[in-house]
């Protein structure tokens, strides 16, 4: 389990309205009546995992390889931060 969470919580979530509202809808029955229509989907997601669509190979191949374009930014930048600073020394 991860320590930071990717997304922070909406506040149904948080005062537990959200669980209220599923519980009610079992209770009901009407997760049981939709579960039909749910199938293909969740076909979909079984057949993906199977493949390794969500692997991280499978990521690569879909996506390409990462570029560097924003660590480069980050390193030019710094080199002509610290290249103005060393300058500044040299004069003053």
């Amino acid at each position: 389990m991860n320590i930071f969470r990717y997304r922070r919580p909406s506040w149904k979530t948080i005062l537990g309205i959200t669980k209220a509202t599923k519980q009610i809808k079992k209770d009901l029955g009407i997760t049981a009546l939709l579960k039909p229509f749910r199938w293909w989907t969740n076909q979909k997601r079984k057949i993906k995992r199977y493949v390794g669509y969500e692997s991280d190979a499978g990521r690569l191949i879909r996506n390409g390889l990462p570029t560097p374009g924003g660590c480069l930014l980050v390193l030019i930048g710094g080199v002509m931060l610290i290249g103005c600073g060393v300058a500044w020394l040299v004069v003053v």
